[in-house]
């Protein structure tokens, strides 16, 4: 009578260590990382994990690229790509949703693409559609930049969840405009969606005056516009 075979170890894989740090950040938060730990969970020794990668700063390189990749980009994208408002405040939403579904790695991605393969394939895709829609590549760049800092700041903390919901903590006396300061951590979603939403709008209707004076119309289509000279 033959032996069964024991079943096999899945193969030790990219895919397979940034899934596993992917949770343990998700779960943990960044400093739960190591490659100790991540051979433990994946029941595999150390050294084998320096074979995919040569350290914790990599792994986390490629946990960040993950959630970059996650964002939708198709609204930039021919054959019938958004005017670019309505395209920045679309692809904003999907990359804020991103991040707050994994908060943890905020910090990594703030730093800026680097060299990770979707962020790079981000900032791509929102300086062409900028330059594309007549913004002259310098204003291009600062309102890729400005787009970063405002999504990626809303996603470091939640203002309503900054606020303890105990009635005493907001005394009158001291705060006497904190009268219902107690009650926003219950209203956490609305407060900090609301607040993205409102601060999205104002920073595209503020790009919008600039937008005029930074481009022109070309011949009899509005649609078409082309950079205003000697404008850096």
């Amino acid at each position: 009578m033959s032996r069964m075979a024991r079943p096999r170890k899945p193969l030790l894989s990219r895919d397979r260590i940034v899934g596993a740090a992917s949770a343990l950040v998700d779960a943990e938060g960044l400093d739960a990382v190591s490659t100790r730990r991540l051979a433990a969970v994946l029941g595999v020794s150390g050294p084998s994990l320096y074979n995919h990668f040569r350290n914790k700063e990599e792994i986390l390189d490629a946990v960040a690229d993950a959630v970059s990749a996650q964002v939708d980009l198709s609204m930039f994208e021919e054959p019938d790509p958004r005017d670019w408002r309505e395209a920045l405040h679309d692809w904003a939403l999907s990359y804020r949703a991103a991040l707050a579904a994994h908060p943890h790695i905020v910090p990594v991605l703030a730093r800026g693409p680097g060299r990770r393969p979707a962020g790079l394939r981000v900032a791509d895709a929102v300086f062409g559609a900028m330059v594309g829609a007549g913004w002259p590549p310098a204003q291009a760049t600062r309102i890729g930049a400005l787009m970063r800092y405002f999504i990626t700041g809303s996603a470091l903390g939640s203002f309503a969840g900054g606020f303890v919901d105990d009635e005493t903590a907001y005394d009158p006396a001291d705060y006497p405009h904190l009268g219902q300061a107690h009650l926003l951590a219950d209203h956490r979603r609305q407060v900090d969606e609301g607040a993205f939403e409102t601060g999205l709008r104002a920073l595209l209707e503020g790009l919008a005056i600039q937008y005029e004076q930074y481009a022109q119309p070309v011949g009899d289509d509005a649609a078409t516009v082309r950079p205003v000279p000697n404008r850096p």
